[in-house]
Order: structure tokens, then sequence, then C-alpha cells
């Protein structure tokens, strides 16, 4: 995500903290001032507070015989202090040594600290509880459903619950059955029986809230399930190594090939987007697992087309349980054809649709470890988990490997809101809180908290159910960040550790990346060391989005708005080299085109901190050195594979649509491939990791639409049958496009953007042509820094370099290296003198090239004459 642009989400899942009718009683109702959770109850004997002076501090749960005196000992020990560096100088208070009984009592009651100077009452607030819950509580002992003997026995975590049962059954009248608690472990548990198998069930769990002051009894579903009813009301009672829910030969699945990291090439792809246009799958399956197993429909040929050039994982947007997408019921809005391409009836018609359509992108996590049951034919019980390992079996069958898109830094909702399930079961645990208790929505919904180690236990668990039940092949973390870094390494360490002897899985080769931005509430390291992009980028292995490159070869950042789209010039789409209207050639763009070079030419290198070239100034520079928007420290990786380069995402603006912002208005449909490839090619010829954005390829647009989460299939076609790239079907949703609304409609009826089949058909060769190539040449597919920084070389640097060219060599010997890539951005054809003797050849790829001008590049006598906005590869005779 740069998927913070989602914040509109939180309009229809806002917090729901109030008291709601889920509450059972009023018992245990406390002052409305102590709603608030300023005080954090760390350890079976430390409280802490926001207290500037020493008081009398008294802890209060329920009854009186239940109050405590609290002891002021200074500040947070050391170890304290690093385990919550957000509590730093708050004020620490010991507890006396209670028992554990005492305290269990005391969790699951109202409580209240009082402190007092003098007499006066100078703070009265409730606790939050994560740290103490972890310090009693946190174990390793199995959690969900397991079968002993082909018995079910069912666990849930509920450690503050004054009773669990267990709901057998659907229906108004459950088969209700008490769960025995453990007070070591906080778990509650219940011993089935062998005709259990497959049965719905949930869980009845009464707990106090302390943000709404009440005891609530809630039904609700297993946050371990492995399996739901249709529309996830109800979890289900399966064993996934039963072979009734294994495609042929699936035990044995063998793998596609994979020597290394620096091997992968991803495409980004949505289950729906994927067939849902696709009239050469049959209609039950468009838009399901199911049409992955297709193999002769044109989304498949499409896939097995860029396979054999060399793409090697496919990655699913999320296609885990979310809450969005009806799975009963969906609403196929109107055929919308006969509006113009400016028109705003589309949006507004499919406005009235969202809620009730089968599209989202799945953003919404509901329950994390069970596929998203719209995306099978069948949506009930097992047929969703067949569905999704026959679709990862025909993927690896024919060659491509399987990603999936996961988010466990949020959750729906929380609090007693009806989607709510981690937090109807432990209140306030789950989620990340802020000063004053509230969770914290920075992520778009409500933040969870893998540094609480249940909630990191329960990520771990649930991706090593994926790795093993599913045998997905990597996993994409949206917005990583705000995970810390010792998430992301429990969670590599776990899934290294599965052997294909014991697990049925390889787990070295299991492919971990994710979005490392730095926001919100974790921003600057506040609550633990985060797994943002410079800090991954320390011998982790652990991939993180290169958005330096993608702004540099696009031009200016995701956010801009307004005239900014269009002013906001990169180094593939004409800035200086072919201004626009908005952007002259001046100094100013001259300066900027300078400075997006560097960034390139770091990102061509595997965008490592360490590696050295020379700059624009003339002198030299290391990636940690070279500013990224005025900021030192555009380098964050210390080795290739923990860079994924790429120029265009789900996220934002298609590559195309940002396109037609940025070019001239009177770009040629020619000219408007030449500047998309180009872009493609510097992921695609960089060291590291590409990431192409499906339909890229094919000039994909979504008509401007910045957001495209919830805008249905109109706006998110993807047609593969290379016909209609999706331009032009009218003004997108105003709601996520409210800045550029007005302006958007003249580049929708511009008459010579849209571009014909033939061009689309070209572009997706063209791609095909550089995957192929990178596939071929082991150069630019490096495996260590050393490497890089011994066979990566830049020519045409320092502040009097040729404007419009980036000239990049490959190999040991400076003086000979074995291939030569010339970037040209220009306009128009270039000539390069590289100072090179020895004798190149173009590219035997490129020689037979879908786009004449290419075959009519040449490298004679050292120099290279290249044509206009191409990147051209030449070979060492």
């Amino acid at each position: 995500m740069g998927r913070f642009v989602l914040l509109i989400v939180t309009a229809l899942f806002s917090l729901h903290l109030g008291v709601t009718a889920s509450a059972q009683s009023g018992e245990g109702e406390i002052a409305a001032e102590a709603r608030e959770q300023r005080g954090y109850w760390l350890s079976r004997r430390v409280i802490v507070l926001p207290l500037d002076e020493p008081a009398e501090v008294v802890l209060r749960s329920g009854s009186e015989a239940d109050a405590v005196a609290l002891h002021p000992q200074g500040g947070l020990s050391a170890d304290m202090a690093a385990r919550f560096p957000h509590l730093r100088g708050m004020a620490s208070y010991r507890l006396p040594v209670l028992s554990r009984e005492r305290l269990i009592r005391m969790l699951r009651g109202d409580l209240v600290v009082e402190a007092r100077r003098g007499g006066e009452l100078v703070l009265s607030t409730g606790l939050q509880l994560p740290g103490v819950l972890d310090d009693l509580f946190a174990n390793e002992e199995p959690l969900g459903v397991r079968f002993e003997g082909g018995v079910p026995v069912l666990s849930v975590w509920a450690p503050t619950a004054t009773s669990v049962r267990l709901a057998l059954g659907e229906g108004d009248e459950p088969e209700f059955l008490d769960m025995a608690f453990d007070p070591e472990t906080g778990i509650w548990s219940a011993r089935g029986e062998e005709n259990w198998y497959g049965r719905p069930y949930r869980y009845e769990v009464t707990v106090h809230r302390a943000d709404t002051g009440r005891v609530h009894t809630n039904l609700v579903t297993d946050p371990y399930s492995v399996a739901l009813t249709t529309d996830s009301t109800h979890s289900l009672i399966l064993d996934l190594s039963s072979d009734d829910l294994k495609p042929e030969s699936w035990d044995n699945l063998e793998k596609p090939s994979l020597e290394a990291p620096e091997d992968i090439a991803i495409y980004e792809l949505h289950v729906r987007d994927f067939s849902i246009a696709d009239a050469t799958v049959p209609a039950d399956e468009r838009g399901k697992f199911e049409a992955f197993s297709r193999t002769s429909s044109n989304g498949m040929q499409h896939l097995l087309a860029l396979e054999e050039a060399g793409l090697t994982h496919i990655h699913l947007l999320p296609s885990f349980d979310c809450a969005t997408i009806p799975e009963a019921g969906q609403k196929t809005p109107p055929d919308l054809t006969s509006y113009g391409p400016g028109s705003a009836r589309q949006q507004a018609i499919l406005e009235e649709h969202r809620a009730t359509d089968g599209f989202n992108w799945c953003y919404d996590p509901y329950h994390y470890t069970v596929p998203e049951g719209s995306y099978a034919a069948d949506t009930d019980g097992a047929a969703r988990t067949l569905a999704f390992r026959e679709m990862v079996s025909s993927l690896n069958r024919n060659g491509l490997r399987v990603v999936m898109d996961v988010v466990y830094n949020h959750t729906t909702a929380s609090g007693q809101a009806e989607r709510s399930v981690l937090d109807k079961i432990v209140p306030g645990y789950y989620h990340r809180l802020l000063e004053d208790g509230r969770v914290a929505t920075s992520t778009c919904c409500a933040n969870t908290a893998t540094e609480h180690r249940m909630m990191e236990r329960l990520m771990v668990d649930s991706l090593l159910t994926w790795a093993k039940a599913y045998k997905v092949d990597g996993f994409r973390f949206d917005l990583m960040g705000h995970h810390s870094r010792e998430n992301m390494l429990k969670v590599k360490e776990a899934l290294s550790s599965l052997t294909t002897e014991e697990d049925g899985v390889d787990g070295s080769a299991i492919y971990l990346y994710g979005e490392g931005w730095d926001f919100g509430e974790v921003s600057g390291n506040a609550r633990f060391v985060q797994a943002t992009q410079a800090q991954m980028g320390q011998d982790t292995g652990v991939g993180s989005f290169n958005d330096r490159l993608r702004d540099a070869v696009r031009g200016g950042r995701p956010f801009d708005t307004g005239i900014q789209h269009v002013q906001n010039q990169g180094l593939a789409n004409g800035l200086y080299t072919d201004p626009n209207e908005e952007r002259p050639a001046d100094d100013g763009a001259r300066e900027e085109w300078l400075a997006y070079a560097d960034l390139a030419r770091l990102g061509l290198a595997g965008q490592l901190s360490g590696y050295r070239f020379e700059g624009a100034s003339g002198e030299e520079v290391t990636g940690a050195d070279v500013l990224y928007f005025g900021t030192p420290g555009a380098g964050y990786a210390s080795d290739p594979q923990e860079a994924i380069n790429y120029v265009a995402a789900h996220d934002n603006e298609t590559l195309f649509d940002i396109y037609a912002y940025k070019l001239p208005l009177d770009s040629s449909p020619t000219d408007r491939v030449r500047s998309q490839v180009l872009a493609t090619s510097f992921v695609l010829l960089a060291q590291g990791i590409p990431l192409l954005h499906a339909g890229q390829d094919m000039l994909r647009s979504k008509s401007l639409d910045r957001n495209s989460y919830d805008s249905g299939d109109w706006f998110n076609l993807l047609d593969f049958s290379y016909q209609d790239n999706g331009w032009g079907r009218g003004l997108p949703p105003r709601q996520e496009n409210e800045a550029n609304w007005e302006e958007q409609r003249a580049f929708l009826t511009h008459d010579d953007i849209k571009p014909e089949p033939r061009h689309i058909a070209q572009t997706a060769a063209l791609t095909r042509e550089y995957l192929q190539i990178r596939s071929a040449e082991p150069l630019f597919r490096l495996r260590t820094a050393e490497d890089v920084q011994r066979q990566v070389r830049f020519l045409n640097t320092g502040p009097d370099q040729e404007i419009g060219l980036i000239v990049m060599t490959l190999g040991e010997d400076e003086a000979a290296p074995e291939l030569v890539v010339v970037f040209n951005t220009k306009a128009e054809r270039a000539s390069f003198d590289t100072g090179l003797e020895s004798d190149y050849a173009l590219h035997a790829v490129q020689q037979k090239s879908a786009d004449g001008a290419l075959r009519t590049a040449s490298m004679r006598s050292g120099t290279a004459s290249v044509p206009a906005r191409s990147a051209v590869v030449f070979v060492r005779r």
C-alpha cells in the first residue's frame, strides 16, 4: 500500500468504542473519566503512570478488598525502557507480590488507578494491559482446532474472560459446551468427538471491556479459524491435512527451480481482476481461484508467455478472508458501455453498488488464515481450501511460484463492531493503543500490535499455515514498517526452518518483502525498531519496495495532486528532454534531471547503501550519501535481494495513467508505448528484484483512478485479449479523486491518448523482451553487494554529463565490460561515445525486437546509437 492512501476506509470501518447492544450487564461500570487508559500495567510487579511528581497511588479492581497500594520506584528500568521506549519518562510504580489467582481476578474486573497528593485526586485512569498479559500468559501451546486420534480439540487464548463456552452448530440455538481454563496459559479448551468434524462453531466469550466499563458476552468466530461458512459467520472444524482437501499429487508438488532470490521476477495481480473479464474462462469460474487452472485461457496464456520470458512469481493481492466482499448475494452493476469517456455517470452508478458487488482489494482482514470465499466457485467450508490449493498447484506446475499479500498490521474493526474478532476475545490486547487507550488507526483501520507476543505469535502461526498447508512461496507484507524488525526476523527464522522432509516445504526458498514506510504512531522507532527500508536493509535478506527508483523514473511522488501531476515529470516521461505544457526545460529541470539520474543509477545498482559511484557533483558518493528529495540515505540495501524495484503497483495511478498527465499531451501512441516500456526497462535491468503491476505490460489504465480499491470491475479492467486497456471508462470515483476530478475530463476525452490493440500487444511483447534479457544474462542478477560494486559501473556521470542518457556497463573488466546498457530518455535518437575499444553487438533478443526502431540500434568503434525513449543492451562479441 503506499496503502495508507486508503484512509478513506476509516469511514467504512470506524472504531466502535461505545456501549453496544452486546453488553450483557451494567455490572462493574466505572466512572466516565476512567474510560481512558493512560496507565500501563507492564508486568506482574510494574505499573507506569503519566505523573510528573510522586503521589500516593492505589490500584482498584472491583471490590475494595482488591485495592492495592503501589510504591514509587522512579523511572523505568533499562530492560523495561528497551521493551517500551514510548513510555520512557513516565513514573514507575511497584506492586506487592500477588498470587496468580488474585492477579487473574483483578485483570478480569474494572481496573482503576487513583493517584492523590495531599488527599487531592490528581489522576484517575484505566490501564493498558498487554504488557502484564504477555508477562503472565504468553505461551506456545496449540490454539485453534487440532486433532488427537481423530478427535478435535479446540483452544482459544482468552486470559481476561470470566467464561468461555463453545457454541457448536449454526442457527439461533447452538449447543453450548463449557470450556476448561488453564490459569498458566490463559487458554480455554474443549475436547470434542469424532462426529464433530465439519461442524460450525463459535466461542461465547464473557469479558469486561475497559473502554465501555461493561461486561460483554460475545459470540465470536475463532481467530485461528482454518475454515469458515459462507460470509464468515461461523468457523468450521476441519483438518487441513485431510486427503479430501488435497488436489491430485499435492503432497508431491514440485516447485519451479529457484537458485537465488536475485533470480526472482514478480507480477502483482488481483485474483478477481485476473479473470472476471476473460470470456475464455467458464462463467462460473471468472474472478475465482479456479481460473488459474484454465491454462488455455487468455489470462493464463499471458502468464505463461511471461514465465517463458523469465517471470518467476505471481504476487496475489490479499486472498485471505476479508470483510468487504459479500460471498452470498452479490449484485452485478448494470452495463455502462453507453456512457462517454469523460462521463460522471459510470462512477455515480457504481457508487450504489460498492457494498454489494464482488470487488475489493481485500486489505481488510477478517480471518487471517482462511482463503477468501468470494474467490472460490463454492464459498462454503472446505471448497475454498481446495480451490486455493488447486490454484497454487496449477501455477507451480506451469513454472510460477506464488506470493501472498498479507495484512497483519491491522484488522477491519475493533471493539464491539460487527466484524471485530480479536478485540471481542481479549479487549485491548491485540491492537496498538494510543496514550489515552483509543485504538490507533494510522494504517487506515484498527492497527494491530505485533510487538505484543501473542499477536506476533498469531502472525507467525498464520504464516506457517499458509506456507505448510497451502505451499505459498513468498509473502509481501502490507505496511511492513508498522511491524518491528524483530517481528520480521522471527517470521523469517520460523519459515526458514521448514524442510521438505519434515514439513513438505523448503522454507529457505520462501521470499519475504514488504512496504518499509515510516509513519504513524510507530514512526521514528517510537515503539520499537521498525521494519523500515533502512532497518531491513541490514543483512536481513528481506526486501523493501524501492520508491527511490520509482520516483526518479516516473517523476514526482505518489501523493502529488492537481497540477503537480503534470509538472513533475521524471526521467522516462520527458523531464528536460521533452517538456510538457507545464514544465519548461529550464535550469531547474536540468538540476532535477541530474538528481533523478543519480537516484536511477543507484537503483540500477540495487539501491545499495554502500555502493560507490561518481555523482552529479563530480565527487564520489555512496548510496547512503545520495539525496532522496533532499534527505540523505537514498541507498538502504545491504544486498540486492533487499530492493524490490518497481514503477507501478496496485496503489496510485497506473503507469499509463500517470504518463497521461506527464507526457506532452500531443505525444503519439508510439511515443507513449516507448515511454512506458522505457520505464519498465529500468526495473527489469536493475540489480535486485523486479516487480511489475499486472497490466503494466499492456498499457493498463484505470481511467485515471488513483485509488481503485473499491472501484469495481469497471474501473479495474484487465483485458488479456489486448483489445481494451481501460482508458476512458468515465470519470473515476469522485471521493478518491477529488483533487483532480474536474481536470480529469479533459485528459479522458483527448483523442490521441487511448491506444489501439496493436499498441497494447507491442507493449506486451517488448516487456517480455526485457524479461528475456534479464533471464538470459546473469550480470543483471548479481548475488552480492560486492559483486555489484565490482561489476556495475556508469559512464556519462558528473556535472558535465550529457543530459538524457544513462550509460551502464556490466562485467569484471572495466576496459572491456561484457554488457553495455544505454537508457536514452530523449525524444530523439542519441549517440554516445563510450570510449570502449571492444566490439559490441546488439543483444540477440533486441535484434528480433517487436519494435523496429530498436533493431536499428548499433555500437561501432565505441559509439552507441540508440533510438528515442529506449533502453538498449549491447553484448561484447
